[in-house]
This record gives C-alpha cells, structure tokens and sequence, in this order.
C-alpha cells in the first residue's frame, strides 16, 4: 500500500481520496435523513438507506452530463468543450479527469428518488417525503464533499494575503495567475455555508414543522444553497462561460427566485369570502 497526494495505491487499485470524501458525505447525508424522517413520523425510516443507491448512482450520472454540457473555463482553454465529450465517449465516464456539476447532481438525485418513491418501493411513496427528510443530508453531503476540492487543490477564488489563505501548486494555477501562490478557499466558505444551512433546515422545521407542508423543506433548501452559491460565484475564477454571462451564477439566481415564489405561493393566506368578514 503506498500513497500519494491524491489517493492511496493498492496493488492494482487506486482509491482517490475525493471519491472516499464524495462517499463519506453521502453516507452522512443518509445517516441524517433516516433521523429526519423518523422524527417526521415515518414508519421505516431506513427507507433513507434504499433511496440512498438510487439517488447516488442517478446523482452521479446527472452531475457528470451537466459537467460534459457545461465545462469550466480552463477546460475551455484546454481545448476540452462538449464537442470534445461527444467525440472521445470513453472521457466521458473518466470522472477523475473532468468533474461532477453540482446541479447535475441535484437534478439527478432527484430523478433517483422519484424513480425509487414512485416505481421501486412498495406501497408507493409521497416523493415530497423524501425530499424533505434528504434536505438538510444534502446540504451536510455538499460541506463534506467540498473537501474533495480542497485535495485536489481547485474550487479557490482570487489571490489573497490573508492568514487562511492557501497554498495552490504551479501546477493547479489558473492561467494568468501563475507568479501568486495563496488564494482565497473558495471551497471552504461554501463548505461552511452548506453547514450552516443544514443547521438552518433542521431549526427550521424544528420550529415551524407544524405550519409546513410537505415538500416546503426542500424547497428552503433551493433557496438557502443557491444564494450561498449565487454569492460566491463572485469571487469563482473558473467560471462556466455561456454567452458572456456565468452560466452557474446566472441558474442559481433562477433556482433561488423560482423556489422562493412557489413557497410563497404555497402559503399565501387566501382571501376571506365577503360574506364572512365582520363589517
């Protein structure tokens, strides 16, 4: 067994350690949604456990599609764009060359849990019941998981001089910026971010579980995780470009309004009959 700065080698297998980070925070992620949905009432809360294969293997798919059809800037510059996926198709499942698109993930995930609520489980399931109790998971497997980056030295922002700065290698340098050395952990504040919001579902269903309808949990959640990452796209070196706006930044702001409106909506006190109203 022998290791190196991006895995562990043994024998013939080579285990990268953002994969072993990715897995951890899924399963941490379960481990909160099966507590969740026994706390909401559910009868077999280690349903988590079942819809976690199903949302992992559809989360994986739908993060790589959405990394093929939405390459980054530097891969642009290397001459890696969708075309370039379509031509070479073993590429395409080499995830340790390329990347994983986190609204790829979401969508995907999502995709997996329909399909196991409405075709795999018996009796069916309400699929608002699980999006609800994987919320605050998700957003725990999003803190966790953005520790990957940290390994593979990439997700940072601008240079910077302040003490929590970190040290990216020549090689993992964006062009343009190979003479700095520290950089902003980009990583690291959507980590904390992700943390904070999974606190933030917890609390909030914890204080207002009784007023909320089902699926209105998930829904917070694609408020809180857009914003934190709207904001910080900001500050992204290496953007996804689409005709000259950041694509990421641009579907986050829309994700953040729409969900924001339906919960809205959703709650929006009805008006009361004329003919009940005191004069």
């Amino acid at each position: 067994m022998t290791f190196d700065a991006y895995g562990i080698h043994l024998g013939p297998l080579y285990f990268r350690y953002y994969g072993m980070i990715i897995m951890f925070g899924a399963v941490c992620a379960a481990y909160l949604g099966r507590w969740l949905a026994g706390q909401m009432g559910e009868e077999d809360p280690d349903i988590a456990w079942d819809a976690l294969i199903w949302a992992l293997i559809f989360g994986i798919i739908g993060a790589r599609i959405y990394h093929i059809f939405t390459p980054s800037q530097t891969l642009l510059d290397a001459g890696i764009d969708t075309k370039y996926y379509l031509t070479h198709p073993l590429d395409i499942i080499t995830t340790w060359r390329g990347g994983l698109g986190m609204p790829g993930a979401i969508a995907g995930g999502v995709l997996g849990l329909y399909i196991y609520a409405r075709y795999i489980r018996k009796p069916k399931l309400d699929i608002r019941i699980l999006l609800d109790a994987a919320a605050p998971g998700v957003a725990l497997a999003q803190a966790i998981g953005r520790w990957g980056n940290f390994v593979n030295q990439e997700l940072y922002g601008p240079p910077t001089d302040l003490p929590w700065g970190i040290y990216i290698k020549p090689e993992n340098r964006m062009e343009g910026y190979f003479e700095y050395e520290r950089f902003h952990p980009l990583f690291l504040y959507e980590s904390l971010w992700n943390l904070a919001s999974m606190f933030f579902l917890i609390w909030l269903w914890r204080r207002y579980g009784d007023r909320m309808k089902r699926g209105d949990l998930f829904l917070a959640y694609l408020i809180t995780y857009p914003l934190g990452r709207f904001l910080l796209e900001f500050i992204r070196l290496d953007y996804v470009p689409y005709f000259g706006i950041n694509f990421n930044q641009a579907l986050m702001f829309v994700v953040a309004i729409v969900a924001g409106v339906v919960l809205f909506l959703r709650h929006r006190k009805e008006d009361v009959p004329a003919e009940n109203q005191e004069e």
